[in-house]
C-alpha cells in the first residue's frame, strides 16, 4: 500500500457505539489498565470491556478505593490512572479520591456513567450532578452530550490529566450516549485538541535573564538549601536526576517534602532529611538560617512553612514550578522560573557550570549544620518489653534494603515515622496522601502499584484506624493476585489525634481510643491472606522477614507502644526554629 493510501486508511471513519469508541480512545492513548466498579448506568461500557482484550480491568470493592488504586498506579509509573464507575453513589464515592489526587497533583481520569440524557434533571434512579459534585476536586470535567463528541472529549480529558500541573479529570457519559452509534476518524483518537503542554521558552530573553539571576544567587550564596517537592516526582526520573546532579555539583544541603521523598537519595550525605512539621531538626534549622532557598516543585504548604512570619527570614527565594498559580501564592519568590522542572534545572545547571562554583565556600555552613545533626533528633530509647514504632520502621527499612521496594502509607503517626526512618533513593517508590491526608489511601494505593509492578515488593504501612477505612480491599488483592504486604502499626488509637489531644488539648482524649478493634489476623485470614501478630521486640525481625518472604499477600499486625508520640514536631503556628524534640524538650532559637 502506498503512503497516500496508508494515510487515507488511517483517517478513515470508523463506526462503533459510544462505549466502544471511548475504549478505543483509551487504548490509542496507551491505557491498558482500568480500576472500577460496575453499575446500571455504566453497563454498556462494561459490555464493551467484555470483548476488549487490550485493557485489564481491576475490580475493587469501593469506588473511593478505585481512585486510590489508580493513584498508586499513576504515582509509580508516571502514566494516567483510569477509573470507571457508575452514576449516583458510584460517582459520589470517588470524591475523596479525586480530592486526594487534586491536592497531590496525581494524573487520574475518572469516567462516570450517567442516566440517559432524557432522564437528566428528573431525579431518576441513581442520578446525580456528577459535573457539579466533581468540579471542586478536578482540574476539568465535562458531560458528553453527543455521541460524536465521545472521542474528542475523552482524548482531551486524558491529555489534561498530565498537562501542566497534573491532576484528576472527570468525564460523565450518559447511558444512551454509550449505546449510540458514532463515526470518527482514527486520527482523532490521539489528537491534542488545543491542550497545550506548557513548556518554557528557554530562548525568551525574560526567561534567560531569570535563569541567569537564579544562577548568580546560587553561586554567591553561603548558606543555600535546596528544597524539593512532589513536582519533581511528577516531572519524572530525569528531573530527579537533574535535581540530584545540580545539588551535588554545588555541594549544598538538600531537604524534601513528604511528597518529594525519593527525588534525592536519602542515603546521600547531603540529604538533611524531611522538612516540616515532623521533619528533622537539621532540615528545619537549615531552612531558618539559610540565605538562599531553591524551591523546586513544591508549593510552600503550611505543614512546611510553619508560621509564615518566621519562614526563612534571612533567605532569598528561587521558586521553580510548572503551575504559575503557585508562584507568590504563599511565599514571595525573588526569582520565579515557571515551567517543567526538568528543562529549567538543565538550563540552571548549564548557567552555573559556566559561572563556576566553589563548594569549599559552604564549609562553614556544613559545620554549622553538623552541630544540629549531632543532636540526632530521630534517636530513641530502645525497649526490651514493647515494640516502639520507631524500631518497627527501622526493622522494615533494614528488611527492604536492596529490594527496590515500593512503600505506601495511610495517614497518621505511622505515616510520619515511615517518612522519617525508611530511606528512598529513587522516585516512584513512595506513595502517601499529603495534601488531603486521606485515611484509607494505603491499601488500595499499594494494590494499584503492585498491578503496575508485579515483580517489585510492595508494602503498605498502616495504622489500626486507617486500615479499617478500606479493609474490604483485601479481597481485591486476593482476586487479582497482588502479593502486597500490610505492616500494621497497631497502637489501638487514632495516634496522631491522640498526640495532639495530649500536647495541645491538655490530655482530653475525646474519642481517639479504638475500643472495638477486630482480630486483624483472623480477619486477614478470612480474606485469604497470610497473617501474623507480633508484640515482642525480639520477635519482630523474624516476623518481618516471614511477612516479606510470604508467597502472596501478608498482613503483619505489630502491637506497638500505645502512648509513643512522633517527634521532632514543629507544632502548627510555630516556626522552624521552635522544634519539640520530646514532650518536655524544646529546641528554641530566637
Amino acid at each position: 500500500m502506498s503512503d497516500a493510501h496508508e494515510q487515507q486508511a488511517a483517517a478513515a471513519n470508523t463506526n462503533l457505539n459510544g462505549a466502544q469508541a471511548l475504549l478505543e480512545t483509551l487504548v490509542a492513548n496507551g491505557v491498558d489498565t482500568i480500576f472500577g466498579y460496575p453499575g446500571g448506568a455504566v453497563l454498556p461500557l462494561y459490555d464493551a470491556l467484555y470483548s476488549e482484550p487490550r485493557i485489564r480491568h481491576i475490580l475493587v470493592r469501593h469506588e473511593q478505593a478505585a481512585v486510590h488504586a489508580a493513584e498508586g498506579y499513576a504515582r509509580t509509573t508516571g502514566k494516567t490512572g483510569v477509573v470507571l464507575v457508575t452514576s449516583g453513589p458510584g460517582m459520589a464515592n470517588t470524591t475523596s479520591g479525586l480530592l486526594d489526587a487534586m491536592c497531590d497533583s496525581i494524573p487520574v481520569l475518572c469516567i462516570s456513567g450517567q442516566v440517559a440524557t432524557s432522564a437528566i434533571g428528573t431525579d431518576a434512579f441513581q442520578e446525580c450532578d456528577a459535573v457539579g459534585i466533581s468540579r471542586p476536586v478536578t482540574k476539568w470535567n465535562a458531560q458528553i452530550k453527543r455521541a460524536e463528541d465521545v472521542v474528542s472529549i475523552t482524548a482531551k480529558a486524558l491529555k489534561l490529566t498530565t498537562s501542566g500541573r497534573p491532576g484528576p479529570v472527570l468525564i460523565d457519559i450518559p447511558k444512551d450516549i454509550q449505546i449510540a452509534d458514532t463515526d470518527y476518524a482514527t486520527d482523532e483518537l490521539t489528537a491534542n485538541l488545543d491542550v497545550a503542554q506548557p513548556t518554557p521558552d528557554l530562548d525568551n530573553p525574560t526567561v534567560v535573564a531569570s535563569v541567569r539571576r537564579a544562577a548568580a544567587l546560587i553561586a554567591n550564596a553561603r548558606r543555600p538549601v535546596f528544597y524539593g517537592g512532589g513536582g519533581l516526582i511528577n516531572s519524572g526520573p530525569d528531573a530527579c536526576d537533574a535535581f540530584t546532579g545540580l545539588v551535588k555539583s554545588i555541594g549544598a544541603p538538600c531537604t524534601l517534602t513528604l511528597m518529594g521523598l525519593g527525588a534525592f537519595p536519602a542515603t546521600d550525605n547531603q540529604f538533611l532529611g524531611m522538612l516540616g512539621m515532623h521533619g528533622t531538626l537539621q532540615a528545619n534549622l537549615a531552612m531558618h538560617h539559610a540565605d538562599l532557598i531553591i524551591c523546586v516543585g513544591a508549593r510552600f504548604d503550611d505543614r512546611i512553612t510553619g508560621r509564615l512570619s518566621d519562614f526563612c527570614p534571612h533567605a532569598s527565594k528561587i521558586h521553580i514550578d510548572i503551575d504559575p498559580a503557585s508562584i507568590d501564592k504563599v511565599v514571595r519568590a525573588d526569582v520565579a522560573l515557571v515551567g517543567d522542572c526538568y528543562p529549567m534545572l538543565r538550563a540552571l545547571r548549564k548557567e552555573l557550570d559556566s559561572l563556576g562554583t566553589d563548594s569549599s565556600n559552604l564549609d562553614p555552613w556544613w559545620q554549622r549544620i553538623g552541630v544540629w545533626q549531632k543532636a540526632d533528633c530521630l534517636a530513641y530509647k530502645p525497649s526490651s518489653s514493647e515494640i516502639l514504632p520507631q524500631y518497627l520502621m527501622e526493622v522494615l527499612n533494614t528488611e527492604l534494603k536492596g529490594k527496590d521496594a515500593i512503600v505506601s502509607t495511610d495517614v497518621g503517626q505511622h505515616q510520619m515515622w515511615a517518612a522519617q526512618y525508611i530511606e528512598f533513593d529513587q522516585p516512584y517508590r513512595w506513595l502517601t496522601s499529603g495534601g488531603a491526608g486521606t485515611m484509607g489511601y494505603g491499601v488500595p494505593a499499594a494494590i494499584g502499584a503492585q498491578i503496575a509492578h508485579p515483580d517489585k515488593p510492595v508494602v503498605c504501612v498502616s495504622g489500626d484506624a486507617s486500615v479499617l477505612m478500606n479493609i474490604h480491599e483485601l479481597a481485591t488483592a486476593i482476586q487479582h493476585k497482588t502479593p502486597v504486604k500490610v505492616v500494621l502499626c497497631n497502637n489501638s488509637h487514632m495516634g496522631m489525634v491522640r498526640q495532639w489531644q495530649e500536647l495541645i488539648h491538655d490530655g482530653r482524649y475525646s474519642h481517639s481510643y479504638n475500643e472495638s478493634l477486630p482480630d486483624f489476623v483472623a480477619l486477614a485470614k478470612s480474606f485469604g491472606w497470610g497473617a501474623k501478630r507480633v508484640s515482642n521486640p525480639a520477635d519482630l525481625p523474624a516476623a518481618m522477614k516471614e511477612c516479606m518472604e510470604f508467597d502472596g499477600p501478608f498482613f503483619l499486625d505489630v502491637v506497638v507502644q500505645a502512648q509513643e508520640n512522633c517527634f521532632p514536631m514543629m507544632p502548627a503556628g510555630y516556626g522552624h526554629q521552635q522544634v519539640m524534640l520530646s514532650e518536655d524538650n524544646w529546641y528554641v532559637e530566637e
